[in-house]
């Protein structure tokens, strides 16, 4: 069965490779694996709930009104980040195009010349100087591209990512140059309220225990006990996440640098993005310019869409021309495009009063001339012949 193709537009992101998810018409792109993220949102919201319920209404009243308020500041502050973080664009790069990806490898054929058979192919490096130091860039075979300086692949979005630090499933998304800022400052307020937590619960009990004993506070709070237990398992994962992250900004380094050594170890290299100077290091991390996603997810493009002939002629049948016939006495009934107007009766008169071309006129019948004395004779003799016969 033949197919015709149909061109539509649609969103550039409905047509973007790799294992990213979108929503709200491509605003918000995370990726597939989400289940890690809905936990960390059900282990925030739960305990800082829990927190609201029990501790804030006895604290309120017998400390400060203020604690409950700068909890209520602090939660919206971490949610804000988290969100801010997971639905943005890492930094993903585009692919390369047919057209680029074959030039870029008859460009890396020409430089690297006939390879003899049986030998591996040198690698596909280039070289960049970045203040004063040789940074290899290397290609990666999925997105037919040299990826920048710092980009990486990421094995579980499917996509290199500018500034790659690593994959955090906890926000599911990665974290890379768009978004690192708002993840390190999610994990600073995220500690900050963890401790906050842990510490107004803790001072909670203890004030409790005073007037009605520590067993029986426990029974009137069990929120409280739960949020203890919560706290004092994540405190210390969260808050070294922190201190490790710290130390990475002041370094001006990523996660990914780290682990594979890039800057230390055997290569014995100096990090040519490190200002050697923390301050410095610092601002250009956490208050450096926002850069824009250079994905366009909300562009349009043209999409062929395969579909049968039949299919195609029912959804688009071709216009046929209709005529429509008129009542000869429009009534109250009739609609007004069906009513005939003057002109249309008029052509419609003159239509069946002129013969068309392929019809011969009728033939006329052949009246006899006029009577005369001469035409009387000729008549009666004809007519006696006649009767004769």
């Amino acid at each position: 069965m033949s197919a015709v193709m149909i061109a539509r537009k649609v969103r550039k992101w409905e047509k973007l490779p790799g294992k990213n998810t979108f929503c709200c018409d491509g605003r918000v792109m995370m990726a597939r694996q989400k289940g890690v993220f809905y936990l960390t949102v059900f282990l925030i919201v739960g305990t800082c709930s829990l927190f609201f319920a029990f501790e804030c209404p006895y604290l309120a009243t017998h400390l400060s009104p203020a604690i409950p308020v700068f909890a209520i500041v602090l939660f919206l502050f971490v949610m804000a980040l988290l969100l801010r973080t997971s639905f943005s664009d890492p930094g993903v790069l585009p692919r390369a195009l047919p057209e680029e990806a074959t030039f870029i490898e008859m460009e890396i054929e020409a430089a690297n010349g006939n390879v003899p058979a049986g030998q591996r192919p040198p690698p596909r490096i280039r070289n960049v100087q970045i203040n004063g130091q040789i940074v290899k860039l290397k290609y990666c075979y999925t997105c037919k591209i040299f990826r920048p300086p710092r980009a990486s692949h990421c094995s579980i979005c499917d996509n290199c990512v500018d500034r790659f630090d690593h994959h955090c499933p906890w926000v599911g998304n990665c974290v890379g140059k768009r978004n690192y800022r708002y993840f390190y400052l999610f994990t600073l307020s995220l500690s900050l309220l963890t401790i906050y937590i842990f510490t107004f619960a803790i001072v909670h009990v203890v004030m409790r225990s005073v007037d009605s004993g520590f067993v029986k506070t426990l029974q009137d709070t069990p929120g409280t006990v739960l949020e203890v237990l919560v706290c004092f398992f994540t405190l210390w994962s969260v808050v070294g996440l922190t201190g490790f992250h710290s130390y990475l900004i002041s370094l001006n380094q990523t996660t990914n640098e780290d682990i594979k050594g890039s800057w230390s170890g055997k290569n014995r290299l100096q990090n040519p993005y490190s200002h050697k100077n923390i301050v410095k290091n610092c601002c250009e991390v956490l208050c450096g310019p926002a850069y824009p996603s250079v994905l366009d997810r909300r562009g349009l493009t043209q999409d062929d869409l395969p579909v049968p002939a039949s299919t195609a002629t029912q959804s688009n049948p071709v216009l046929q021309t209709t005529k429509t016939t008129a009542p000869l006495i429009p009534n109250e009934h009739t609609p007004d495009d069906a009513k005939p107007s003057i002109a249309d009766s008029a052509i419609a008169h003159a239509e069946k009063r002129s013969p068309s071309p392929k019809e011969k006129p009728p033939t006329p019948a052949k009246v006899p001339p006029l009577a005369s004395p001469e035409t009387d004779v000729e008549a009666s003799i004809i007519i006696a012949k006649e009767k004769a016969l």
